[in-house]
């Protein structure tokens, strides 16, 4: 399950995308790595991972 940490991340994060009218299409929890991984845009051009305790990075 992911923690309070990512979830205060990943509403942050969606709301801010969505404000820049950013579409969201990909939102997954991977219990392996216990990260929460999003990608969003027109073109699928932005993906970020956020990690337990709440830290988020762009990945390629």
């Amino acid at each position: 399950m992911p923690t309070q940490q990512q979830l205060v991340t990943v509403a942050f994060l969606c709301q801010l995308l969505s404000n820049l009218y950013q579409p969201i299409q990909v939102f997954r929890y991977d219990q392996g790595f216990k990260t929460i991984y999003v990608q969003a845009g027109v073109n699928d051009e932005i993906a970020l991972v956020i990690d337990e305790d709440g830290s988020w990075e762009f990945v390629l």
